[in-house]
């Protein structure tokens, strides 16, 4: 991407303009990926600690045990 820009037939200020557009569709393509991986991450958590709650409930519980 950055040989085609630099080889274009054009003026100096539109080589810039689609350079700072490469470098801002860069950087927002790894935010992008940066936010998706957290969303991800913060599911898999939640739902690993709603995991565990149930399995100490159903540990816990014992329905052969006599009400006193």
């Amino acid at each position: 991407m950055l040989s085609a820009i630099l080889y274009l037939p054009v003026d100096p200020w539109v080589r810039s303009f689609l350079g700072l557009g490469t470098l801002f569709l860069t950087t927002s393509s790894f935010t992008l990926a940066k936010c998706i991986r957290d969303a991800q991450e913060s599911q898999s958590v939640v739902t690993r600690l709603d995991q565990a709650r149930v399995d100490k409930i159903l540990s816990e519980h014992d329905p052969f045990r006599t009400v006193s």
